[in-house]
């Protein structure tokens, strides 16, 4: 997962990752790729002419009011302040900052939706300028405003930012002071587009069961625009903002919450909100998160996915999950390797718990009944030593089957034996147990001298122990055919079997191990009849298997390999 740009910090949540069923992302940086860029401005009036005096100026105000700087050749900054100071040649920009020094500032927070910069003037006095929300700043204003065009603009996906300034006579106590009775300048509208990936990342979700949820502070407009293009939202009428969620209640909230995959102008809070309504159905949530002020929603989640580009410290250590790229597809490429890391722990314990099974039922059957006891202590040893050592480890890395994303996820609770295994397991372990009892009970009966001291038998049942459960690895590796063409190649488990069914014929045929193991050496139709015998559960479950498939058939029904729950039909 580390190789894909996942870096899981909590090993629990791999597990999780398999079971999400809401991911609640932010748009900027991880829908879109964070590279804003000037494409619209307004005075108010319409659309400004780029080389337009006016645009100029609007251009020039507001580059004052950030906190980008060059380095070298490099602009260092946020990027929506990077993209307002690249509109401004490079030159005028620093000659502005000499010109009109800053005197004092009130920084943006997610709370206020704007930042104001207080700068000196060459003739005296001050300039206070202030950009932000549009509609946070026309409340601040005495005059102008633009809230038709900033909506026309937003609707257009573009993040809109409105610039606002104020003479002074004298530095104020405090630069938030100035923030009254401003005149407004314009709108800057800028765009990110959304990254190439990220509407077939969205795609994925909607096959999988998994609900994408766009959780942002940009205006409505400007979510829900970007969230069409993706595929997040089908309409305006999924969008809900902040300010909307301090007016419900937090069981209003819960009842609604389906109705909404665009959460708009929220603040960090509004996320634990959020995450809750979802946990309450039962949902398990991805949340992604980069601020300080995330930290309570990322521990809140059952997956929190901190950006290791843009994050934190803060939100590094709350999460569970650190995405490299700050991309929202290695979310789904997470979930999708925690599908499959799900898939073969259930497989792994399939396999072991049913021939477990049938070790147990064989040798208690045989108690049960009086026999001489059908394996010794040391070849139960060594069968679990073949058996549940490379053959187990290969199915741990089984590759992902095709359309592990087309399932629904496992929901919150499920149990590791549900959809039918636990009935799978012990019918599977009554066969393995009963076609070592029958080997044993041939060679006891058939072949040994003394049916008392039964060894060629008891050798006989555990080449045939051993070997089944060999045959048996390639039955749960799928719940298609083990021989169908396209059944993802496993390079490691053949190699595991041929090595340990190897193993598992020295063990008879050297004699000197013979000894060690208590074993007879098998004649030809000996071997033939175990080979017979060993290979029978491959048979009867490719039997299983095709009439199951025969049945999904006829009723209709789409046959996948290993089912979401793993239930056979």
């Amino acid at each position: 997962m580390a190789a894909k740009r996942a870096i899981v910090r909590r090993m629990p949540a791999v597990e999780t990752l398999g079971s999400a069923s809401v991911i609640c992302s932010d748009k900027t940086g991880t829908l879109t790729q964070n590279r804003m860029t000037v494409v619209e401005l307004s005075g108010g009036n319409g659309l400004l002419a780029a080389d337009s005096p006016q645009a100029k100026k609007l251009l020039r105000t507001a580059a004052l009011c950030t906190d980008c700087a060059y380095e070298g050749e490099k602009l260092v900054g946020d990027p929506t302040e990077t993209a307002i100071v690249r509109a401004v040649p490079r030159g005028v920009f620093e000659s502005d900052r000499k010109r009109f020094p800053r005197a004092a500032e009130a920084p943006f927070t997610s709370e206020r939706k704007r930042m104001t910069t207080i700068h000196r003037l060459p003739g005296g006095g001050y300039l206070a300028v202030t950009k932000g929300a549009p509609d946070i700043l026309a409340a601040l204003c005495a005059s102008g405003g633009a809230a038709g065009e900033s909506a026309a603009m937003a609707a257009r996906a573009l993040r809109v930012l409105g610039v606002a300034v104020r003479r002074l006579d004298a530095l104020p106590a405090k630069p938030e002071d100035a923030e009254t009775g401003m005149t407004f300048l314009g709108l800057i509208g800028m765009a990110d587009p959304p990254r190439p990936e990220a509407a077939e990342a969205v795609a994925t979700c909607k096959k999988a069961g998994i609900r994408p949820v766009m959780i942002t502070g940009d205006h409505a407009a400007t979510a829900a625009a970007v969230a069409q293009q993706l595929g997040i939202a089908e309409n305006g009428r999924q969008v809900i903002t902040g300010a909307e969620l301090n007016r419900i209640s937090d069981a209003e909230l819960r009842r609604r919450i389906y109705d909404y995959t665009v959460f708009a102008r929220v603040s960090p809070e509004h996320k634990v909100r959020i995450v809750r309504a979802y946990q309450s159905h039962g949902e398990v949530v991805a949340m992604t998160g980069d601020g300080v002020n995330d930290a309570p929603a990322l521990r809140a989640a059952d997956i929190g996915c901190a950006m290791g580009l843009s994050g934190t410290e803060v939100a590094k250590a709350a999460s569970d999950l650190i995405l490299t790229d700050d991309n929202f597809a290695t979310i789904v490429a997470a979930v999708r390797e925690g599908r499959g890391i799900y898939q073969n722990i259930r497989k792994t314990v399939h396999f072991l718990l049913s021939c477990n099974t049938g070790e147990l039922l064989a040798v208690f059957v045989s108690f049960l009944l009086r026999l001489p006891l059908p394996l010794t202590a040391i070849q139960l040893l060594w069968v679990n030593l073949v058996t549940d050592s490379l053959p187990a480890l290969a199915l741990g890395v089984e590759p992902l089957d095709a359309d592990i994303m087309e399932r629904r996820p496992v929901r919150r609770g499920e149990s590791i034996f549900s959809g039918g295994m636990t009935f799978n397991i012990v019918v599977e372990g009554f066969l393995i147990g009963a076609l070592s009892l029958l080997s044993y009970s041939i060679g006891r009966v058939f072949f040994d001298a003394d049916p008392a001291c039964p060894v060629v038998g008891r050798t006989m049942g555990f080449a045939v122990l051993s070997l089944s459960e060999l045959a048996h690895t390639f039955n749960v590796r799928s719940e298609r055919s083990a021989f169908d063409p396209g059944l993802p190649a496993n390079p490691k488990l053949i190699p595991a079997a041929v090595v340990c069914a190897l193993m598992q014929a020295m063990v008879i045929v050297l004699r000197p191990l013979g000894g060690i193991f208590e074993t007879a050496a098998l004649n030809g139709f000996q071997w033939l009849a175990v080979a017979a015998l060993s290979l029978a559960p491959l048979a009867v479950e490719e039997l299983e298997k095709a009439i199951r498939r025969r049945q999904a058939a006829r009723g209709g029904r789409k046959f996948g390999p290993c089912q979401s729950a793993g239930k056979r039909v």
